[in-house]
């Protein structure tokens, strides 16, 4: 994966699925990826890649450091 900061959701879903998450599903208003009994809503798609600051609280409701994060 490259350096931590904005990516594409797209990509940010792809590597959600090789740590182990599966989706995503429909939730109401966002969308919801599930690893065990581990529930993770995504931010809804928009037209630029997910910021720095989102990306990291993405990170941590799924569990995952930076540096785990960046050794994918």
């Amino acid at each position: 994966m490259p350096a931590f900061g904005p990516i594409k959701r797209d990509d940010l879903i792809r590597c959600l699925k090789k740590v182990g998450f599966d989706g995503p599903y429909s939730g109401g208003k966002h969308q919801l990826m599930i690893k065990g009994n581990r529930t993770l809503r995504l931010p809804n798609p928009h037209r630029g890649d997910i910021g720095k600051e989102l990306l990291a609280r993405v990170l941590r409701q799924a569990g995952i450091s930076k540096d785990e994060w960046e050794k994918l």
